[in-house]
């Protein structure tokens, strides 16, 4: 043995090179064994797809009047006279008085002048030379393609009585969308482990239990709508939908 290897500096400086290759031969056994455990998971997303049609409609529409500046209280009755012709119009085609809600009239002022506002009800310095009145009333029924048919032939069978009338929008919607969520999320996650068995199976692995999981948002569109939304959508234009659902899960592989 050599001077320098009996030396204390040396000693101290073997020492030191031998703990550091233990610690860096642990960190790399940590780091293996970490990239082996996460091997142990097999992640995929499963979907599930249903075509429903709609089971509650909701139609909104109105009648207006427009009278001049001394004729509010006239205009009025009129309207009210209005309101009554069309829901009578509603009642001869079917729909139900319990199916109506009438709102509240609304009145605003016709401006003269450089026809400015200044606030919905104030025309501020110019003239007020008139009003517009309006009644709005909402019809909300299950009975989906009755309502649909009256909605469309409205306006003109009551424009031919001399009342303005106009439809503002139909939506469609699907009451048991809960129950249907969950049905679909058990088909989704179903063609998960499916999605999961056959990689599985593919690579001579053997799929374990489900380790994780977690639900996607629900895309509701029309049936041949493109529409994908990071929060979710829900087509309310459309009778016929699509429902998409989507589950991410995780299965152990032992």
């Amino acid at each position: 043995m050599s001077d320098l290897q009996k030396s204390p500096s040396y000693a101290l400086a073997a020492a030191i090179i031998g703990a550091s290759l233990i610690v860096g031969t642990l960190v790399v056994s940590a780091a293996v064994y970490k990239v082996k455990a996460l091997n142990k998971n097999l992640s995929v997303t499963g979907s599930a797809e249903r075509i429903i049609r709609s089971d509650t409609v909701k139609w909104k529409a109105h009648v207006t009047r427009s009278v001049m500046g001394d004729g509010l209280a006239a205009g009025s009755r009129s309207l009210r006279q209005d309101l009554n012709s069309a829901l009578e119009h509603l009642a001869q085609n079917g729909i139900a008085d319990k199916e109506v809600n009438a709102a509240s009239m609304e009145v605003t002022p016709t401006c003269g002048g450089q026809n400015q506002y200044y606030g919905s009800q104030d025309c501020g310095p110019n003239p007020i030379i008139g009003y517009t009145l309006t009644q709005s009333f909402t019809v909300e029924s299950p009975e989906v393609d009755k309502i649909t048919d009256v909605s469309r032939n409205a306006a003109t069978a009551l424009l031919e009585k001399g009342i303005v009338f106009s439809s503002d929008s139909i939506d469609y919607y699907y009451s048991k969308l809960t129950d249907l969520k969950l049905d679909m999320l058990s088909e989704a996650t179903r063609d998960a482990k499916a999605r999961a068995g056959r990689i599985a199976a593919a690579t001579g692995a053997k799929l374990g239990s489900v380790q994780s999981a977690s639900m996607g948002v629900f895309q509701i569109t029309a049936v041949n709508s493109t529409e994908i939304s990071d929060y979710g959508a829900y087509d309310t234009s459309t009778i016929d939908k699509k429902v998409t659902a989507v589950v991410r899960a995780a299965f152990a592989l032992p």
